[in-house]
């Protein structure tokens, strides 16, 4: 394989999905909004889930795995579908689950397959922006840490970089644990009361 075929097409197909993603994203938003009762527990969504059995986690887990290398959809989207439809707990577990394996997916490919391959999901900017912590020694490390706890911050993107560098898989695996479940159980919260909140100022 060459690494020359993630650029230029692959950058603009992942683009191109993204874009369909929000706009799929946004669609979800106003059709939650007009059946409320869609994704609530004993909801029609969760009885379709049930029907399914082990397979409904299964598929939930691939999603956020996918949404982590190939970003289709905002992760902070899934992580909430997960809360709501598995419940606090179980939806916090899968959401790792899906999240750790998408995680150490990115950071494998990236070591695999080069920066030609980490290019391709970001901006040349970003990728300007990021890539030089690489060259800071220890640094990276509680740079990736905070990255994983605080927002705003391209997650998805920095495992890759991670990948880029010569910290071990074991370390990457260790930061990961350390940092990300709680962040992500917080984050899943505020971003659920969130859109709950936007929705109750839509309806007036």
């Amino acid at each position: 394989m060459q690494l020359k075929t993630y650029q230029p097409n692959h950058k603009q197909l992942i683009q191109l999905i993204t874009g369909f993603g929000i706009i799929l994203s946004l669609l979800f938003f106003v059709y939650f909004q007009q059946h409320p009762n869609f994704f609530t527990v004993g909801g029609i969504f969760q009885s379709y889930l049930i029907k399914l059995g082990i397979l409904a986690p299964c598929l939930f887990i691939l999603i956020q795995m996918i949404q982590v290398v190939y970003p289709v959809i905002p992760g902070g989207l899934t992580c909430v579908l997960g809360h709501v439809v598995f419940g606090p707990f179980m939806g916090l577990v899968y959401n790792t689950i899906g999240i750790f394996i998408g995680s150490l997916l990115s950071f494998l490919l990236a070591r695999k397959y080069g920066e030609q391959f980490a290019k391709a999901f970001v901006s040349s900017k970003t990728y300007d922006k990021y890539i030089p912590y690489l060259n800071k020694g220890n640094y990276f490390e509680r740079f990736l840490a905070i990255a994983f706890i605080l927002p705003g911050f391209p997650d998805d993107f920095l495992c890759m970089v991670a990948g880029l560098g010569k910290m071990s898989l074991r370390k990457f695996i260790i930061i990961f644990l350390l940092t990300k479940p709680i962040t992500l159980y917080i984050y899943t919260i505020l971003t659920y009361q969130g859109i709950q909140f936007v929705g109750q100022v839509l309806q007036f």
